[in-house]
């Protein structure tokens, strides 16, 4: 299913909303790349470039999690500018869904290229630099405390004051969104959440709801500068967010690369800001139950968002041994 387009008078109204006036308008660019939300480039005639990002609507599929997505990312940019963290600045944003106006969030444009389009050039040296300060980044959003745990726009449960409850919420509602859809998992449904359950007690150990971007994989982090003195310019795409334990950040950190708690470079920074480097019984458990949910999510999100061919397959082969593992992970240490 491709992502849903909006046309040039349909940006124009939205900029009108957020205080940009079309006149002021050199560009309008359709960006690739996402699989739900449309996401437009806009020019102006002072050079400055912004990013309008446009949720489909209500009625089509999506998972539940989905829903009000934007009222998440905005807060996950105003948190990471609280703390010091490059990210996307807000413009302007109207999240809910039942408002009498559709939702869209105007941000600015982060400069900067995806982290995996240059993964093959970092040199040894440069890479574990670039490694200690992205943990040193996530360190400091780590720092940031929400209301409650859970997601802020509340689509799949009322923030809670217990970590466990509210993951219990997460998983059990991709498991009821893949049911719904039947998305393909490697094993059933009931087997996954008989073994997710089993591993719920090492979530007690949580107890202060942290700012989780939950989708750090090297698509959402920009590099900025020159071969051989690149920094992280920009953390995007924050829309998973959630409020939880920090540890379920490292889910989608090692998604393409080794697991972050075994990473001596990303960990240097992650400490010295202030995050957790050692890794007790509980939480490898831990860690091994948020890859299960990110994995869930992978699979689940295939039907509505309409994969096929090369792509289909290629999110099962990977998820697949990664789920099964993870599941493993979990059922022995619980």
């Amino acid at each position: 299913m491709a992502v849903h387009a909006v046309d040039d008078g349909a940006v124009d109204a939205l900029l009108a909303r957020g205080g940009v006036d079309a006149r002021r308008v050199v560009a309008r660019t359709a960006l690739t790349g996402g699989t739900y939300n449309a996401l437009y480039g806009v020019e102006l005639d002072d050079g400055s470039r912004l990013v309008l990002k446009v949720p489909p609507p209500p009625a089509r599929p999506r998972l539940r999690y989905e829903a009000e997505l934007l009222c998440g990312e905005a807060l996950f940019y105003e948190s990471a500018a609280a703390v010091g963290v490059p990210a996307p600045r807000v413009v302007h944003n109207e999240w809910a869904e039942d408002a009498a106006e559709p939702p869209f969030l105007l941000m600015t444009h982060a400069t900067g290229v995806p982290w995996y389009e240059v993964a093959g050039s970092l040199a040894a040296g440069e890479k574990q630099r670039l490694r200690e300060e992205l943990g040193a980044l996530v360190g400091r959003l780590h720092t940031v405390r929400g209301p409650g745990f859970g997601y802020p726009a509340q689509s799949v449960a009322p923030l809670t004051d217990r970590w466990a409850p509210a993951f219990e919420a997460m998983t059990r509602t991709i498991l009821d969104d893949a049911e719904a859809f039947g998305s393909w998992l490697p094993r059933p449904a009931g087997g996954i959440r008989a073994v997710l359950a089993g591993g719920a007690a090492a979530l007690a150990e949580v107890t202060e709801p942290a700012l989780v971007h939950y989708d750090l994989w090297p698509g959402n982090v920009l590099l900025d500068g020159a071969p051989g003195s690149r920094t992280v310019g920009a953390l995007i795409d924050g829309e998973r967010m959630f409020w939880g334990d920090p540890l379920a950040d490292f889910a989608s950190l090692s998604l393409m690369d080794d697991p972050a708690e075994d990473d001596p470079a990303f960990l240097a920074g992650y400490g010295a800001a202030g995050g957790r480097t050692s890794f007790d019984a509980a939480a490898r458990v831990r860690l091994a139950l948020y890859r299960c949910y990110l994995y869930l999510i992978m699979l689940a999100e295939t039907v509505p968002r309409g994969a096929e061919g090369e792509r289909l397959t290629w999110v099962r082969d990977f998820t697949a041994p990664r789920l099964t593992a993870a599941l493993d992970a979990v059922a022995a240490g619980s």
